[in-house]
């Protein structure tokens, strides 16, 4: 898990969160939500990361979501890592879930289009198509 908070902060990812997830859920030990400012800054946090991770032995490492780098998922078994921009972070507010709080750095007053120029409605029905597929490393 330092590992991968190293990396993230390194990067520099905003708001980056660590939530244990140990009794309260089989899917992993920890949870880790982060933000990058960018798309850019969201798929380079992510290819950075995995290679860290590589580095320190993990292996299986699949990731989610970058064609688009919107919202990625990174799933290194003991630990799963959500790198979002700041807007969809927010909207989706997956802090609230495991009942920790979002960090008011992260708080991003409505938004109605992204930078692809879709609106809500269509971003996430592009992130639905998205959603399927992953890469394995």
């Amino acid at each position: 898990m330092e590992i991968a908070k190293t990396s993230l902060d390194d990067g520099k990812a905003e708001g980056i969160v660590v939530i244990p997830l140990i009794g309260k859920t089989s899917i992993a030990d920890y949870m880790i939500i982060a933000s990058g400012r960018s798309n850019r800054q969201v798929a380079a946090l992510t290819m950075n990361l995995a290679d860290k991770l590589k580095e320190g032995g993990a292996k299986g490492i699949t990731i989610e979501g970058m064609p688009r780098a919107d919202w990625v998922l990174l799933d290194a078994k003991d630990i799963i890592v959500h790198i979002f921009r700041p807007e969809v972070r927010s909207f989706y507010n997956l802090e609230k879930m495991w009942g920790v709080e979002l960090p008011p750095e992260v708080l991003v007053a409505g938004y109605s289009v992204d930078s692809d120029g879709l609106t809500d409605a269509e971003a996430e029905e592009d992130w639905d198509e998205e959603a399927g597929e992953s890469q394995r490393f």
